[in-house]
């Protein structure tokens, strides 16, 4: 079980703390170990949207996989806003030091600079305090006009809404993009938006639409792109003709369900590649009869790539 810890400060925005919450409660529901506490320096805590909240004074005990994340509150700046003894700073220091991962939205990055979190690292924040958070931690590099950043097991997002990209990006990385595209479609949002690089997978890459029958069949190539689907198959999931399905699958991901496959399967293959094998081995792993198809998919690729 992963506990996630969300530290509340007074005037937290409910969505810098619902967004992230709503995920990995999401994730949750889906079947994976996920525990959501809400710790605080009282037990009350008024957001900055009225509303209050109750949470715990007591932290629970941590563990390297364990996850704590600080909301940001209201801040027409960061000097004097957001409160936080130093016992409670160092426990953001002990937990990454112990191996644990530190997250922030908007505002809460200043919390982790308070921390010494951001010192050597790569960092953001939401877009109007930016400049502040550079000159009150000089020894960070803030990265400007992205969602989230990841600098080892620092990770900062971007106001309000980008908690859930952030949240997203961390189940991806934990549990596969298959899950956070799972996590994405039942909350309806898009899959699609990056951090400050290109996204990894084409399983998020081509989730950013609200077709749901679309949806369907991209589960059912997740699940299966190493075998060989035949359109009728993915057409009788999901209810559909063949030519209603392919043209759907068109309008809504760019690409056609066999293409869609092949992305995965070209994905897949690199990847293994890179962890050395060889490129006979990858193609049949993902579901080639031998490496020449592979060779192809990756020089169509290429030239795609360069122009």
């Amino acid at each position: 079980m992963t506990e996630v810890v969300f530290l509340l400060v007074p005037g937290v925005h409910l969505l810098d703390l619902a967004g992230p919450a709503q995920v990995f409660s999401t994730a949750a529901d889906l079947g994976l170990p996920y525990g959501l506490r809400y710790a605080a320096e009282q037990e009350d805590v008024l957001t900055a949207q009225g509303l209050p909240l109750r949470a715990a004074t007591e932290w629970p005990a941590l563990s390297a996989a364990d996850l704590v994340l600080v909301p940001g509150w209201r801040s027409p700046s960061l000097r004097d806003t957001g409160a936080l003894r130093p016992d409670t700073l160092d426990r953001l220091r002990v937990h990454h030091a112990a191996g644990g991962t530190v997250a922030s939205v908007c505002a809460g990055a200043d919390a982790l600079g308070r921390a010494g979190l951001l010192d050597g690292r790569r960092c953001t924040t939401h877009h109007d305090l930016q400049d502040e958070l550079a000159g009150r931690y000089p020894k960070a590099a803030v990265v400007r006009d992205v969602l989230y950043v990841v600098d080892g097991r620092v990770v900062t997002s971007a106001g309000i809404a980008s908690g859930i990209d952030l949240a997203l990006h961390l189940v991806a990385v934990r549990h596969g993009p298959a899950a956070a595209a799972r996590v994405a479609r039942q909350m309806v949002v898009y899959a699609r938006r990056n951090g400050d690089e290109q996204q990894a997978s084409a399983m998020l890459r081509h989730r950013g639409h609200v077709s749901d029958a679309v949806h369907r069949a991209q589960d059912l190539i997740d699940a299966r792109f190493a075998d060989h689907l035949p359109l009728t198959a993915l057409a009788a999931a999901t209810g559909l003709s063949e030519r209603t399905l392919t043209r759907r699958f068109t309008a809504a991901t760019g690409r056609t369900p066999l293409r869609y496959q092949q992305e995965l399967r070209l994905e897949r293959a690199q990847h293994l590649v890179t962890q050395g094998a060889t490129l006979e081995s990858a193609a049949r792993a993902v579901g080639f009869q031998d490496g020449r198809m592979l060779r192809r998919l990756r020089s169509r690729t290429a030239a795609v790539a360069a122009g």
